[in-house]
């Protein structure tokens, strides 16, 4: 065993007055990392929570037709393009999916309301939109013709006093309007505004039907990539190569309606980011001063280790093994605390928020171990080269003078 490290151990387990500032060490450092965990699980949870949201209504990339056309009738794209029957062989591309929507007025005997009929096909990925289901479930397409069903928001069965099962007509903006009975098969809830009082979703084949388009024709694409991050990197690279030249592109991130939201995200981000340094600044500043407090406790020990022919590193080890132990025992305690909050959150929901505000009922906690695991080892990495510094002061005692030390 290494002769400082068995002092350092020695001096651990030692009574003075150092022991009650190494615990109030223990506690500095674990309450740190607990709330460093916890911030981190929390954003990251709201940032999984809303951008899975914004995908359930909208791809990572969009792509339309591009027209001249100014009115608020989409120019239908078609689906016998290379992108779309060959979209899979793109390798940043996880799904592709055509849809198109159609503005209307839903109309009860009481109310109208306008929403946006948003059609979707064989080809939609309804695992991306089960979370916001809350009653009922998924209509089924038909293979000829057009289904009927709907799901529609909460907020538009509210206001338009609508449950399950009910039918209500919708009357379809166009010269001249048309209108359909369509029956409710679904009723779901995002908690963002945006999409909950205008979108009702519905089989893509009745705008065809419409819109007079043929089978092969659609409103636009809703591409959805491998990996979020690399978006504009890689994936919308790879989508502008592979289309057409008449279509237009636009990612999730560049849409006007959404760029409050990512600024928003981005601006958390930032928060967090500049919370983490504080705390570090704090945790070292805690452990800098408790240090030197343990080497002014400890300076006859230090002069007598010279006196044997110790040197300054040497000795300098004694005190970081010491800091060491500390640390590692704040982060055990860290880890218990701050994990522990974020299980009795994400399973009990015992802190509510507001859905009006925040987009989702109950603070978000997202179990990233990667993220943890970076945690755990910055916070130690940092804490411990900040030993360094106290510790220089070694070098500077005389053991001539310490061994006589009061």
């Amino acid at each position: 065993m290494n002769t400082y490290y068995f002092i350092a151990r020695r001096l651990n387990n030692s009574k003075s007055f150092s022991s009650i500032v190494s615990t109030i060490a223990i506690i500095s450092i674990a309450l740190g990392l607990a709330t460093i965990l916890g911030a981190f699980a929390i954003l990251i949870g709201f940032q999984e929570n809303i951008q899975n949201k914004l995908f359930s209504f909208s791809g990572h990339i969009l792509v339309t037709q591009r027209s001249l056309n100014n009115s608020y009738e989409e120019t239908p794209i078609s689906i016998n393009t290379n992108l779309y029957k060959n979209y899979d062989k793109i390798s940043s591309i996880n799904h592709l999916q055509a849809v198109a929507q159609k503005a209307g007025i839903l109309k009860t005997e009481e109310e109208v309301l306008g929403v946006v009929f948003k059609g979707v096909g064989q080809d939609y990925d309804w695992d991306l939109f089960k979370d916001n289901l809350i009653e009922g479930e998924f209509f089924k397409l038909p293979s000829k013709g057009y289904s009927q069903e709907i799901i529609i928001s909460k907020m538009v069965a509210d206001k338009l006093r609508l449950s399950l099962g009910d039918s209500v007509v919708m009357f379809f903006v166009q010269d001249p309007p048309r209108l359909r009975k369509l029956k409710i098969k679904g009723i779901y809830q995002t908690g963002m505004e945006e999409f909950d009082e205008k979108f009702i979703l519905g089989d893509i084949n009745l705008v065809r039907r419409l819109n007079n388009w043929a089978d092969t024709l659609a409103g636009s694409y809703e591409i959805y990539v491998k990996d979020f991050a690399q978006l504009d990197s890689v994936g919308a690279i790879q989508v502008w190569e592979a289309m057409g030249y008449d279509m237009g592109l636009e990612t999730i991130t560049s849409q006007g309606r959404h760029l409050d939201i990512f600024d928003w995200l981005n601006l958390l981000n930032k928060n967090v980011n500049i919370f983490l340094v504080l705390i570090l600044i704090v945790a070292g500043f805690n452990m800098t001063s408790i240090l030197l407090i343990m080497i002014m406790e400890r300076i006859k020990m230090i002069g007598i280790l010279k006196a044997l022919g110790a040197t300054n590193w040497q000795i300098r080890q004694i005190f970081i093994f010491k800091g060491m132990f500390l640390i590692l025992k704040g982060m055990g305690w860290g880890n218990l605390i701050g994990l522990g909050f974020c299980a009795v959150q994400y399973y009990l929901q015992i802190i509510p928020l507001d859905a009006e505000n925040y987009y989702m009922n109950t603070v978000p906690i997202e179990w990233n171990w990667p993220v943890i695991l970076a945690m755990n080892l910055l916070v130690f990495t940092i804490i411990s080269l900040i030993l360094l510094i106290p510790t220089y002061i070694i070098s500077r005692i005389q053991p001539v003078k310490t061994i006589r030390f009061d």
